[in-house]
């Protein structure tokens, strides 16, 4: 009897008010917007229409598939002020950006490599010891913080020294050993563009050429 009391007030309050009823989803998804709000921020939900044949909670939906992308860090937040050594790298490189990467995973138990990518539009050859984008695209380039230039296989052991991984390339502080290694390494910096499927030297100091634009027009402004 109370259930069907309850049904005849309802249907009374709906002749008398028919917006009554139909307001009801609307209210309660006002209040699930209201809850999620406390927990998640609004941009990770997207718009989603409501249509006349019914109310999906579409939202529940996007939440699941939304994703939290991680702040980048900068260079100057993965790179210390007080490095002993600097590393000069191709951040176009694929496989030389595992070894950076290692290294880098490393450097932050350290703290003593400073990393730079001489791809960037911001490397500049004056805070490098005049080290150009073409010179150091040639070979690996490492700069101690006392400003000695160190390059091929001894670069590599001084920055694997710099993280604890100094016994890697000891062997190499032995001269009939380092010649060899930097022969094999000589290969290897010659064809690494071809191996990883990138245009030769040329083409790539043509292309920064025309990305630099007007500024190119002074020579002292397009050092490579």
């Amino acid at each position: 009897m109370a259930l069907r009391a309850t049904a005849i007030s309802c249907n009374i309050a709906r002749l008398r008010n028919p917006s009554l009823l139909s307001s009801i989803p609307n209210y309660l998804t006002l209040r699930f917007h209201h809850s999620l709000s406390h927990s998640y921020p609004l941009h990770t939900f997207k718009s989603y229409p409501y249509y006349q044949t019914g109310y999906k909670y579409d939202q529940i939906r996007a939440l699941q598939e939304a994703t939290v992308t991680p702040k980048k860090q900068n260079e100057e937040e993965q790179s210390p002020q007080d490095w002993r050594i600097k590393m000069l790298y191709d951040g176009d490189c694929p496989l030389c950006m595992r070894e950076v990467n290692m290294l880098r995973e490393r450097n932050k138990q350290y703290g003593t490599i400073k990393f730079v990518d001489i791809s960037s539009d911001e490397y500049s050859p004056e805070e490098n010891q005049g080290l150009e984008y073409k010179t150091v695209m040639g070979r690996i380039h490492a700069i101690q913080s006392d400003g000695t230039i160190v390059t091929d296989v001894e670069a590599f052991r001084k920055l694997y020294e710099q993280v604890g991984l100094g016994w890697v390339y000891a062997i190499t502080k032995y001269k009939p050993i380092a010649k060899i290694a930097d022969a094999v390494y000589g290969v290897w910096a010659k064809y690494r563009l071809q191996i990883t499927g990138r245009p030769p030297l040329e083409e790539i100091l043509e292309v920064r050429k025309k990305g630099k634009g007007e500024v190119c027009r002074d020579s002292n402004a397009c050092k490579m």
